[in-house]
């Protein structure tokens, strides 16, 4: 396998991105375009296998459900690999675009209120509860969206997974990195949706930074995410506080974690896998939680709220949650957002808040309307 600095820049290499013939990882660190695949692996052992086996890279994206042979992971060793600088700047705020309306879900909605029934009899503490939206769409071209994603999520991908399919999409919230020695971790959890008007926008932001149900829901996953590290780091420093993360279409609440290593032997892949599902995507208890979701939802989650990103033979690497995403194939693709039920949670302003979320990749699609 080769890997080069590419002459492309980070733009380039998007342009450059060949759904079915590549994949593509953009962060605030740099593009990675993957070209071909000399080996793929279905699970996260498997991957790691392969690396000690000499490969120098492993590139793509794990499901919810790790390491079960109904779903499998799709981590690709390329034939080649090209890198390139950071894609850009990120957008900060909402841009002047038709809004989503709100997609009427009555099942999402009683769903969300049997959830907190639910916590409140003290059968789990949070629960993180989906939506899908099915596009139809023949013929359709990933590549387009991806570039437009760009600007839309420091995390932007897409990932071939095989038989005509893609993986795409623009996540804020990077689960897991490790360069040399240094760890960093950035759970998000509690949200608002953003408003085009500045005066309102600041106003939720500020909302959302006093609200007792939002900080109580985010220090489920900044605490679960240090207790995950803590076996793996030394000196691990935790924000006392949240601070504000934006998106486009969200304000979120985000405590980026840092710590030291303590075995360089440990990959980011390996620590990738020990946090995951985090409770931003799944719930507290997490096996109550995987439950709740098993019995509310009415999908497979497939990669929604997996893992997605890259580990080379050193260890270094970086791993986002996959979120803001969508399954792409020829004849459509099917979108996903999800909403945290804790206690004190409300129906219609999760489903609000899912439509907002939902709002990044419709918006990349050019849709305005769903039927």
């Amino acid at each position: 396998m080769s890997a080069v600095s590419s002459t492309l820049d980070g733009a380039g290499l998007l342009a450059a991105y060949r759904p079915g013939a590549s994949s593509v990882f953009a962060s605030p660190r740099g593009t990675l375009l993957a070209e071909g695949a000399r080996a793929v692996a279905t699970t996260v052992p498997e991957a790691e296998s392969l690396l000690r086996a000499g490969a120098r890279i492993v590139l793509g994206a794990a499901p919810f459900t790790l390491n079960s042979p109904a779903h499998p992971a799709r981590l690709v060793v390329p034939v080649n690999l090209r890198r390139a600088e950071a894609v850009g700047a990120r957008a900060a705020a909402p841009a002047a675009r038709p809004v989503v309306p709100a997609i009427p879900d009555d099942a999402y909605l009683a769903a969300v209120a049997r959830a907190v029934a639910d916590i409140g009899a003290g059968a789990y503490t949070k629960v993180v509860l989906a939506r899908t939206l099915r596009i139809a769409a023949p013929g359709f071209d990933p590549a387009p969206v991806v570039r437009a994603l760009a600007a839309a999520g420091s995390y932007t991908f897409g990932v071939d997974l095989g038989a005509g399919r893609t993986l795409l999409g623009a996540s804020p919230e990077l689960l897991v990195s490790r360069f040399g020695r240094t760890v960093s971790a950035n759970p998000l959890a509690g949200s608002i949706p953003r408003s085009l008007d500045p005066a309102e926008d600041a106003r939720r932001a500020a909302a959302l930074l006093a609200s007792a149900k939002d900080l109580r829901e985010h220090a489920f996953a900044s605490e679960a995410v240090a207790e995950g590290l803590r076996p793996f780091c030394r000196d691990l420093r935790v924000p006392s506080e949240p601070a504000l993360t934006a998106t486009p279409t969200m304000w979120h609440l985000g405590s980026r974690i840092t710590g030291e290593i303590a075995d360089p032997g440990v990959s980011a892949l390996a620590l990738a896998a020990a946090l995951h599902p985090t409770p931003a995507v799944c719930g507290t208890p997490p096996a109550a939680a995987r439950r709740a979701i098993a019995e509310l939802e009415t999908f497979d989650r497939g990669f929604f709220a997996g893992m997605v990103g890259w580990t080379s033979a050193d260890g270094d690497g970086e791993w986002a949650v996959t979120i803001r995403c969508a399954t792409a194939g020829p004849d459509g693709l099917d979108v996903y957002a999800g909403a945290g039920i804790v206690s004190g949670s409300d129906p219609q302003a999760e489903l609000a808040e899912t439509n907002a979320k939902l709002g990044t990749m419709l918006s990349a699609l050019g849709v305005t309307d769903v039927a």
